[in-house]
């Protein structure tokens, strides 16, 4: 039975990480067939896409009261997102953060951060209306976050007008692709496969997550380890996948420009969304006593974010091998802790 639950948590992470990547294509497809901006879309949809396992496995656990694995998923995907995809990402190639990361998105990271610690301190757990709160905090951001990159593609739309069109790079040519491919490609032009892509991603995302969520349950208690344990380590780490392959990939491409900004972005969303969405459900407790509460949890994610922060002032405003290392050391400094304690 422990062998089938096994399995059962290993296919729940595919359908997360697969059925994330057809919602996103499927949304963003119907979303720019309604002249919707690509920008926005990026903005928005992507955005959403990525952090919909997270979503997911929290919802699904605070509708079945398992609070723990539900903070516990937010917190430390948040704490892997830094710790270890940006820790790991560092050692391949130097990551610049970029100037609106350093003015908006870590100081409203550190805002959302504190709020969680605050609020959960304050009534021992995350209620209703704290995540009406987070709710509100997170529509506030994303108003602030589209209308400054319309501004930009604004300004960068003006620029390339004064530039005469034989001073334009030349478009890359388009990479050879499979017959599978193709034909994807083709689909993806015909409004009724993106509808269709896009619901049976976002079935695939709910499904896999309540298979995460009760095969990860199942297995805390056959091995009499904490849900809290459980929802900090494996459930986090697996719905970190897709930013973690992602990082990776994009520094070993020395595609790395919004590497640092996709990985905070994620963590706000995480916090603001995923956690205010949750705590709508069933009231997520905090708790503040003892070695293994919540609030240490929390004050770590907070203290990954002060210390992106404060790497990220360094000279150049670049995370590299240094930074990366020190990243790492903190994660695994962490997960020690964990398992001593």
């Amino acid at each position: 039975m422990l062998a089938l639950q096994i399995f059962l948590l290993v296919l729940g992470f595919a359908l997360l990480v697969k059925g994330a990547d057809w919602f996103v294509d499927g949304s963003a497809g119907i979303a720019a067939k309604c002249k919707i901006p690509a920008l926005v879309i990026g903005l928005t949809v992507v955005a959403f896409g990525t952090s919909a396992p997270e979503l997911c496995v929290s919802v699904a656990s605070a509708i079945q009261h398992s609070t723990d694995i539900s903070i516990g998923n937010v917190v430390g995907s948040n704490i892997c997102n830094i710790f270890l995809i940006l820790g790991v990402a560092a050692l391949f190639h130097s990551l610049p953060v970029q100037k609106t990361s350093l003015t908006l998105d870590l100081p409203v990271l550190l805002l959302s951060s504190t709020l969680l610690i605050g609020l959960g301190i304050w009534g021992k757990a995350l209620e209703w209306w704290d995540g009406l709160i987070f709710i509100a905090v997170f529509s506030v951001y994303m108003v602030i976050l589209v209308r400054g990159a319309l501004k930009e593609q604004k300004k960068a739309k003006e620029l390339e007008k004064s530039v005469p069109q034989g001073e334009l790079p030349e478009e890359p040519s388009p990479k050879k692709q499979g017959k599978i491919a193709l034909w994807f490609d083709r689909m993806e032009q015909k409004t009724w496969f993106l509808i269709v892509l896009a619901l049976v991603g976002m079935g695939m995302v709910v499904g896999g997550g309540t298979l995460l969520v009760d095969a990860a349950k199942y297995i805390a208690g056959r091995l009499g380890i904490s849900e809290r344990i459980i929802g900090l380590t494996v459930v986090a780490i697996g719905t970190s996948l897709p930013e973690l392959v992602t990082s990776v990939v994009a520094a070993i491409k020395g595609e790395t420009d919004i590497a640092v900004g996709n990985v905070i972005g994620s963590n706000i969303f995480n916090i603001l969304l995923v956690a205010g969405a949750s705590s709508l459900f069933y009231p997520l407790s905090f708790t503040t006593a003892g070695a293994a509460s919540n609030l240490i949890d929390a004050c770590v994610a907070l203290g990954a974010a002060v210390i992106l922060y404060a790497l990220s002032l360094l000279k150049g405003h670049k995370l590299g091998k240094i930074a990366g290392a020190v990243l790492l050391a903190c994660f695994l400094g962490y997960y020690v802790y964990l398992f001593i304690v």
